[in-house]
């Protein structure tokens, strides 16, 4: 998890020249296309819900506790009172998570609530999955492996970061803390809008949160540079107050004696319902792996049988997972487009 200082003020003059180039505009109109289905399939999940309270699109089950159902219906009635629902967010399980991040209490909630909508308004998140080039991603990915990688046992995407195999030196020659703080958060929106929907369609029921593989073997306090702890500070606090409760748990392997050190900084960095998510392994890890994830899940490096061979490894590509899956986007897609029929 690293980044670079914070760049000048172009980069909205560079983001206008990323998007005008050939290979950038094919790359946006594929995620226009799949943003479009997922918006739909987030107005068909809507009108669905609120049509049949236990039964999601498609036939799976949602399926909700009264007293949080009391509790989101109350706090939709104090955002619409206070001007503070546009209908994208006009949804049950993203109301819910603002509950709970703030414990149900509404006024709290609220006030998060209102301070997502005002940064998405000043950072333009709505619309940075079509606006936003990464070009240098393949690059990155070889200073810095990430991304993601199939599904654990319960059907949530799987996040993985090989946070030791980092090379800061190189990364800043790459990109910058700007550029890479903006792709944080296009992932983060492409998981919203089609890494948790498609998802919920394979594994035929709500899926919302995610699970976390760090692992650090080889990371030591040194790689814990100035760029590196800003990127972290950054990157958590956009995270905890603009997309809480997407993680369900994390796993850091191959943590070594010097590790405990890095968790002392690290630590205080993270909210403490996230901290108490996160289960600190040593090397001998695979079988924890294993109890959650299917070994055709989880990459040969990590005790598993996959190797992403045809995408040039397990991390190259984001090649593996219902997101990728053309059945899956298929029925994402009529599934929306029927339910916009009946409505």
């Amino acid at each position: 998890m690293s980044k670079t200082p914070c760049c000048g003020s172009d980069v909205r003059h560079k983001l206008k020249s990323d998007s005008e180039n050939p290979e950038g505009k094919t790359r946006f109109g594929i995620l226009r296309k799949a943003k479009s289905v997922s918006s739909k399939l987030k107005n068909s999940l809507k009108s669905k819900i609120r049509r049949r309270n236990d039964v999601g699109a498609y036939g799976f089950e949602d399926n909700r506790e009264a007293e949080e159902e009391k509790a989101v219906e109350a706090f939709r009635e104090a955002l619409v009172s206070d001007n503070l629902l546009p209908e994208r967010f006009d949804d049950y399980h993203t109301m819910l998570r603002f509950l709970k991040a703030r414990k149900f209490d509404i006024e709290k909630a609220k006030i998060m609530w209102a301070n997502m909508l005002q940064w998405r308004k000043d950072f333009g998140t709505d619309t940075i999955v079509e606006d936003f080039n990464f070009s240098e991603l393949n690059e990155v990915r070889r200073y810095y492996p990430h991304g993601y990688h199939g599904t654990d046992k319960e059907g949530r995407p799987i996040y993985i970061e090989r946070l030791g195999l980092i090379d800061v030196e190189k990364l800043l020659q790459i990109t910058n803390l700007e550029r890479f703080v903006k792709y944080q958060v296009q992932e983060f929106e492409k998981t919203l809008s089609l890494r948790f929907p498609a998802c919920s369609v394979a594994a035929n029921k709500h899926v919302n949160t995610s699970t976390t593989i760090l692992d650090v073997q080889g990371l030591g306090v040194m790689s814990l540079t100035g760029p590196v702890l800003e990127f972290i500070k950054v990157v958590q606090k956009i995270d905890n107050d603009y997309y809480p409760e997407t993680l369900c748990r994390m796993f850091v392997v191959n943590t070594g004696p010097g590790f405990r050190l890095i968790w002392n900084i690290v630590k205080p960095l993270l909210d403490p319902v996230t901290a108490a998510k996160i289960q600190v392994l040593g090397t001998g890890y695979q079988h924890k792996l294993l109890e959650a994830i299917d070994a055709s899940e989880l990459p040969e490096f990590f005790g598993g049988s996959c190797n992403c061979g045809a995408h040039g490894g397990c991390l190259q590509a984001d090649g593996k997972g219902p997101w990728k899956d053309q059945n899956v986007l298929k029925m994402m897609q009529n599934g929306a487009l029927s339910d916009n029929e009946e409505s």
